[in-house]
Parts: C-alpha cells; structure tokens; sequence
C-alpha cells in the first residue's frame, strides 16, 4: 500500500506539473474523431452511468453531460478538472468529477460504460495489467469498455503504443467479450491513430 501511494504521488506532482506549465501536446482542444463515432453510432448507454478515466481537460465529459448523460471524470491532476468544472457550471451542466488515483479508486457501484480514450496509453505497459484489474472491477457485468486504442508505432512513451496483439492479451477473453470494432480514427498528430473497439466485460 505504501508503495502504491507514492507511485500515486509521484503520478499526480508530474501530470499535475504538466497542466500547470501549460506543456499538453496531447489536448485536443476538442472532442476526438474516435468519440464522435461512438457517439454517433450509439454505443453510450443512455439510462446508464459513464465513467471517462484520466478525463484531463474533459471535453468529451462536457459533451457527454450537453447530451443529458450520466457522466463521471476522474483524473489523478486537479488543475484540469477544475478547469472543466468552470466550463460545466458555465453551461449549467452536471458530471461528477473525482481527482483520484484510478487504480485503487473504489467508487459505491460499479459503472454502465467506460469510455477509454488517453488513459491506458499514458500508463507505462508495467502498469497494465493494473489498469485491467481497476476497469474489470469498475465496470458492472456486462457493461461495455469503449476504448480507443492508441496506435503511435514508436515503442517509446507516453503516449504508449497499445497494439491490438496485446490489446488482447491484456483484456483476456476470459474475462472480456470482444464485441465489435470500427475503422481507425485519426489523432490530431498524423501518423497518431486511434482504434475503436467495444469489449463487454463477463
């Protein structure tokens, strides 16, 4: 436990020092093509409870919320998420919004949907067989993980390229349903591309 609250430290002090110095190649500024397809085509379960993990500046949060949602963020440096609570209450919207560490978060209940967008890719690959264990436990049985899975063709990181092969290895099919995909979807830095897939967790 001690071990695991200073790598939480130590994660917070360094994304939180990025936001702060204002040095995010990553933020859009926007919604990412990858969300306007799931949105689009349906997947977000309307009567059901979202979670968007290490939401940052949490665009696709505030779009999620504008679409009459149930919508929760959580994200491990403050500074972006009080930057979204300021535009949410600017636009009269309601998400619930959690500085935490997503591996040992314990929320009341689990979750409908996860929408995993930059979350698992800003993880070292020695972190993610725990972020597989905090979705699984997250999620409800039969929710569904909508991930955008990070494609950088580099092996250095973050973000970290998440190739399907290990991808799958990684969400075992023991554990989850590989449901469907779509085509991949264009990041906001060529050759950066993202790939859409819907896991159902057993």
């Amino acid at each position: 436990m001690k071990c695991r609250k200073q790598e939480e430290k130590a994660h917070r002090v360094h994304w939180e020092g990025k936001y702060v110095e204002g040095y995010i190649p990553w933020d859009r500024g926007d919604v990412s093509a990858g969300f306007r397809l799931f949105l689009e085509e349906g997947v977000f379960p309307k009567d059901g409870r979202i979670l968007v993990p290490g939401c940052g500046h949490g665009y696709e949060v505030e779009a999620l919320a504008a679409a009459g949602y149930d919508v929760t963020a959580i994200d491990i440096a403050p500074t972006p998420l009080a930057r979204l609570q300021q535009r949410l209450q600017a636009r009269g919207l309601e998400a619930r919004l959690v500085v935490d560490d997503l591996l040992a978060w314990q929320p009341e209940q689990p979750f409908d949907a996860i929408f995993e967008q930059t979350c698992l890719c800003a993880f070292p690959p020695v972190d993610w067989e725990a972020y597989e264990r905090a979705a699984f436990r997250l999620l409800r049985s039969g929710g569904a993980l909508l991930a955008l899975f990070v494609q950088t063709h580099r092996e250095d990181g973050p973000p970290w390229h998440c190739a399907l092969k290990d991808m799958q290895t990684l969400f075992a099919p023991t554990r989850w349903d590989w449901r469907k995909s779509w085509p991949p979807q264009p990041m906001h830095t060529p050759p950066l591309e993202e790939i859409p897939w819907m896991l159902i967790r057993k």
